[in-house]
C-alpha cells in the first residue's frame, strides 16, 4: 500500500508533466504495476499495446483459410507451403503463430451420469511404474474395479496386464465384493475387445466365458469417450495420490496386502460422492443386497500354453526355463500357470510342478529331474557342476576363462569351488571370486584365502563339512572298532625291555639273525 500523498504525486506527474508509466516508476522507486493500478483507479485508460508488423502478416489470410479446411494440418507442412510462397521467417516463430491461429474445438458439456444400485461396475488397468525382480524389470500394473453406485473399490497389483492377470483380477474382485454387478464397463483394451467396427464388437472369448460364469454383461465404452467410465478414472487418480504416493513395500505380496487394507479402510471410509452424508462402506452395505450372487466354484484363471521341449529338459514360459523329466524332450507339452504355480502336463499326466518365477532367464529346477538326467548320462556331471557354479556365482565364468588361459586344471578348480559352495554358500563364494579377480589371482587358493578373510572380518564360525560322499560303497561301509588288547601287549613288552637300556656286548641278542617271514 502507498500513501495518499504518493498517489497524488503519481497523478500529477502523469497529467501535468506527461510522464509515462516507466518514468514515474523509476523516479518514485515504485513497481510499474503499482503505477498502473493507481492510474486505473483514477479512470485513466490503459494505453493500447503497440502493434508491430510481423513477417507472417502477408500470409495470415492463407494460413487461416488452410487451417479452416484442414484443422489438424501439422505446422511443419504449413511452414513448407508458406516458404514456397515466399515466407522468409524461421520455423520456430512460425510454429508459435500457427498455434495461436489454429481453430479450437468448442468446449463440450457433459451430463452427470447416475446409476442404480448394483447396476454397473467399471474396470480398467493403470500403470504404476516398474518393479525389479532379479534380472527382470517388470511393469507394475494395477487392476481397478469400482462399483458405480457406492464407489466401493477393489485394487490389486500384477506384474503384467496379460489375459490371465485380467481374469484373476475379476475373480478376486468378485470375491472381495462377495457379489457381482449386472454390467461391467470397459475401455476398448485388447483383453476385452479384440475388434470393433462401429457398433459391431468382437469380445475376447475368455471374457465371454467369464461373463457367462458370473452372469454379468460386458459393455465397452464408445471409442475415445473415456468420460463414460469416469468413476474408475477418478478412482485410479485417488489411488495414486492417497495410496501409492511415497509408499514403501518389500515385494508384490506386501504391496497387495497394503492395497487390500487400504480398500477396506481409507477407501471405504471416505464420503460417498452420491450421498455425502454416508460413507462408501455404508452405501455398499445397502447396495450388496441387490448385487448378483456368486457361483459355487470360482472361474478357472490358469494361463494355458502349448510349448515345445528342445533337446534340453526345460520348457520356456514367461522369460524363464522350467525343468521337466528328461524322457519328455522333443515333445509338445502344456503349461498351466497360476499366479504362484507353474504346472506342466503331458496329455492327462502331470509331470512337473514349480513355483512361478517373475525373474528373467532363470532356471527353475526340480532336483529329481536333474539327478535322473545326470545318472542317465554320466558325462553330464562336469558340465552340470560348472552350470551350478555359474548360476550360484556368476563371476565363476570369468574365473574359469582366466584360469584356462593360464593352463590351470579346470577339473580341480571346479571340484574345489563346489566344496566351497557347499560349505560357505553362494554369497560368500561370489564375493571371494570377485576379490580374487580384482587381484588377478585366478586360482583356488586365492578364493579360499578371501573366503577365510571375509569370515574372520565378520567373526563367522568356520563351517564343518560332515557330508559323506555320494558313493554308495562309502555310505554302506561298516567300520568295526579294533581291539585294544594288542596295544596292552605292546605296553607290557616295553616295560620289560626299556628302550633306554642297550643290550650288553656279547649277548645273545647280538648274534640273533633276523627271522624270515616264513619262520625258517
Amino acid at each position: 500500500m502507498i500513501s495518499r500523498a504518493l498517489e497524488a504525486e503519481i497523478l500529477r506527474l502523469h497529467h501535468a508533466e506527461g510522464w509515462p508509466v516507466g518514468t514515474i516508476a523509476t523516479q518514485l522507486r515504485l513497481h510499474h504495476g503499482t503505477v498502473r493500478r493507481v492510474l486505473a483507479q483514477a479512470g485513466v485508460p490503459a494505453p493500447a499495446p503497440a502493434v508491430r508488423a510481423m513477417l507472417v502478416d502477408p500470409y495470415r489470410a492463407f494460413i487461416l483459410q488452410t487451417l479452416e479446411k484442414y484443422p489438424s494440418l501439422r505446422a511443419s507442412r504449413l511452414y513448407t507451403m508458406v516458404r514456397e510462397r515466399g515466407y522468409p521467417g524461421a520455423p520456430d516463430h512460425f510454429r508459435a503463430v500457427v498455434a495461436q491461429l489454429r481453430p479450437r474445438p468448442a468446449a463440450e458439456a457433459y451430463l452427470r451420469l447416475r446409476t442404480l444400485p448394483a447396476e454397473q461396475g467399471q474396470v480398467d488397468w493403470a500403470f504404476f511404474g516398474k518393479m525389479r525382480i532379479g534380472r527382470a524389470l517388470r511393469p507394475l500394473m494395477a487392476f481397478v474395479m469400482v462399483l458405480s453406485y457406492s464407489r466401493m473399490t477393489f485394487l490389486r497389483f500384477y506384474l503384467n496386464a496379460a489375459m490371465g492377470s485380467f481374469l484373476r483380477g475379476h475373480v478376486q474382485a468378485f470375491a472381495f465384493f462377495e457379489s457381482c454387478p449386472r454390467v461391467l464397463l470397459y475401455d476398448n483394451l485388447k483383453s476385452a475387445v479384440l475388434e470393433r467396427s462401429g457398433d459391431a464388437i468382437r469380445f475376447h472369448p475368455r471374457l465371454l466365458e467369464l461373463a457367462a460364469h458370473y452372469h454379468f454383461q460386458p459393455r465397452p465404452v464408445a471409442v475415445a469417450r473415456g468420460n463414460e467410465k469416469g468413476r474408475v478414472e477418478r478412482t485410479i487418480r485417488f489411488a495414486r495420490d492417497a495410496f501409492f504416493a511415497a509408499r514403501s513395500y518389500r515385494d508384490l505380496e506386501d504391496l497387495n496386502a497394503q492395497a487390500l487394507a487400504w480398500c477396506i479402510g481409507q477407501a471405504a471410509d471416505r464420503p460417498c460422492p452420491e450421498d455425502r452424508q454416508r460413507s462408501v462402506r455404508e452405501v455398499f452395505t445397502s447396495e450388496r443386497a441387490h448385487l448378483l450372487g456368486l457361483p459355487e466354484n470360482p472361474f478357472p484363471t490358469d494361463e494355458l500354453l502349448s510349448v515345445e521341449v528342445g533337446k534340453t529338459p526345460y520348457v520356456r514360459f514367461d522369460l524363464n526355463d522350467y525343468s521337466v523329466p528328461h524322457h519328455h524332450v522333443r515333445r509338445t507339452l502344456t503349461v498351466l500357470a497360476s499366479e504362484h504355480t507353474v504346472r506342466i502336463v503331458d496329455g492327462n499326466e502331470l509331470i512337473a510342478t514349480h513355483a512361478r518365477s517373475f525373474d528373467r532367464a532363470a532356471q527353475i529346477e526340480d532336483p529329481a529331474h536333474i539327478e535322473a538326467l545326470v545318472s542317465h548320462k554320466r558325462a553330464a556331471r562336469a558340465h552340470r557342476a560348472q552350470d551350478r557354479l555359474h548360476h550360484s556365482a556368476p563371476s565363476a565364468g570369468a574365473l574359469f576363462l582366466r584360469a584356462g588361459n593360464r593352463g590351470a586344471h579346470l577339473g580341480s578348480l571346479t571340484r574345489g569351488l563346489l566344496q566351497l559352495l557347499d560349505t560357505h554358500g553362494a554369497q560368500a563364494l561370489e564375493r571371494a571370486i570377485q576379490a580374487a579377480l580384482a587381484q588377478d589371482a585366478v586360482h583356488l587358493g586365492a578364493v579360499r584365502h578371501f573366503i577365510d578373510q571375509h569370515a574372520r572380518a565378520e567373526a563367522l564360525v568356520p563351517p564343518i563339512a560332515v557330508a559323506l560322499p555320494a558313493d554308495p560303497r562309502v555310505r554302506e561301509l561298516s567300520v568295526c572298532p579294533h581291539s585294544l588288547h594288542d596295544y596292552d601287549q605292546l605296553a607290557r613288552s616295553s616295560d620289560e625291555h626299556p628302550p633306554d637300556d642297550p643290550p650288553e656286548p656279547g649277548s645273545d641278542n647280538d648274534n640273533d639273525e633276523p627271522h624270515s617271514p616264513s619262520g625258517t
